[in-house]
């Protein structure tokens, strides 16, 4: 997409949201549909914006919400595209791009993962620290300007994860971190692959996030992300693997991580009044 493009896409979201610059923006994963719900804002859905994906998974709410929550400006994508729908690893990049030029610094990414680690099972919290991307796709493939070169030490940025740390235990959530691998799915990994990421030194695995976190890096977006455990790693349990279980599973952490989420947006708030 062209810059006059995306700013004509920016300025025909602002006409319908208002100028107001945006402070943050979030990408909701599987369960966490429901937190855009309650900005109080105004919803577009993905179709009525140019370059926009169709979020073709269930589980997902393609809209982009504008609005207040918690006393924060902020934008909420309430569904994502994913590599393993089209083998596009910048699918994302127009909705982030949309981010960016309604002011959005921050970027806040959520998703469902599998766990490798006891003390971080279903139903829990990790905080990624870092990340492995297990699958060697890159969004900036093709991109040809030298910013193509993105640094990414500190992709997850410190000051934003000491500050979901904090909310966390304000919340008495407990949120260990810990190292997320992207592999691209669609189907789910092999015992075998498991015992190499976790060799690797991964302690998550899932389908997502990576890909957009090198784009907000590129895009001069800070990060943060959390996963929601649904489920322990392919040959770490006896739980059968499927879509329908990781979206029957994401709601018993979506709870916990709206409360952290709510808590880090109160103390954005408190600091920037």
């Amino acid at each position: 997409m062209s810059r006059n493009a995306e700013m004509g896409l920016a300025e025909s979201i602002r006409a319908r949201v208002g100028d107001a610059p945006v402070r943050i923006g979030l990408i909701l994963g599987s369960g966490l549909g429901h937190l855009a719900e309650a900005v109080d804002g105004v919803a577009i859905d993905y179709a009525d914006l140019p370059g926009f994906p169709h979020a073709g998974v269930s589980g997902h709410n393609p809209k982009l919400v504008v609005g207040d929550l918690e006393g924060v400006r902020v934008a909420v994508l309430g569904g994502r595209a994913h590599y393993y729908e089209k083998g596009d690893a910048g699918v994302m990049r127009a909705p982030l791009e949309a981010l960016r030029d309604l002011g959005a610094k921050e970027l806040i990414l959520t998703n469902a993962a599998g766990s490798f680690r006891p003390d971080i099972p279903p139903g829990e919290l990790m905080l990624i620290r870092d990340h492995i991307n297990f699958s060697g796709r890159n969004p900036l493939i093709g991109e040809p300007t030298d910013a193509r070169f993105v640094n990414m030490v500190d992709a997850y940025d410190p000051a934003m994860r000491a500050a979901l740390g904090a909310a966390a235990a304000a919340a008495g959530v407990p949120l260990l971190d810990g190292v997320y691998a992207w592999y691209s799915g669609p189907s789910f990994e092999t015992p075998a692959e498991i015992r190499a990421l976790h060799l690797l030194g991964s302690d998550a695995v899932g389908m997502s996030t990576v890909p957009e976190v090198i784009l907000a890096r590129f895009l001069g977006m800070r990060c943060a992300a959390i996963s929601t455990i649904t489920n322990m790693a392919a040959g770490m349990s006896a739980e059968v693997l499927s879509h329908e279980h990781t979206k029957a599973m994401a709601p018993l952490g979506a709870a916990k991580l709206e409360r952290v989420l709510r808590g880090y947006l109160r103390a954005l708030g408190s600091a920037a009044t």
